[in-house]
């Protein structure tokens, strides 16, 4: 069991993610999560979040990643846009709370689930935090693309592209129709 078990099809970001968590010298202060909708940004961050904090890495069954992967755990907060952007309001908010330091666990985690809606001034106060980073806390920041992140913030990101994921299920065959087969295709979205 593993933190990682709920993110499907994602090899190569699960690789890039647990490699970080394991390797000091490959942990920064800022992750960019990039895929189209449905690809599991949301859920690779929550995961890397628990991994984090876990002292095993992500065993899914400790403390830190049980209540990190139900949203509760007082050092993670996952931001999620309620309206069209996210406001310069909240920004300042996020800035502040990166400054403290975590409460219980090794790291501070912060998610954004949609950075792709962040307004830019929002952007330019975040950025403050970006430059000057806080000593463990993480960010996380989840986005269609590249592109859709101003360049200012995606510069200082480290950052792992999901893969589009189509499920076709189930397909019959004529000659079992009893037995459904599961044929999950994988593709990078351009």
């Amino acid at each position: 069991m593993s933190v990682w078990d709920d993110v499907i099809g994602q090899e190569a970001a699960v690789a890039t993610l647990s490699r970080a968590v394991a390797d000091p010298g490959a942990m920064t202060h800022a992750w960019l999560l990039t895929g189209p909708p449905g690809s599991g940004r949301s859920v690779a961050a929550k995961a890397f979040a628990a991994a984090l904090l876990c002292p095993d890495g992500g065993c899914a069954t400790c403390h830190e990643c049980q209540t990190a992967l139900e949203g509760t755990h007082s050092d993670v907060d996952v931001i999620a846009t309620e309206g069209l952007k996210l406001k310069v309001e909240l920004a300042r908010e996020l800035v502040q709370l990166a400054a403290l330091r975590p409460s219980v666990g090794r790291w501070r985690v912060i998610v954004i689930e949609e950075a792709d809606r962040l307004h830019a001034r929002a952007a330019d106060a975040l950025l403050q935090a970006l430059e000057e980073p806080a000593a463990r806390t993480v960010w996380i920041l989840c986005a269609p693309s590249l592109a859709d992140v101003i360049i200012p913030i995606r510069s200082r990101f480290s950052s792992s592209r999901l893969r589009f994921l189509l499920w076709v299920c189930p397909l019959f065959y004529s000659s079992v129709p009893s037995v459904p087969s599961i044929v999950i295709l994988t593709f990078h979205a351009p």
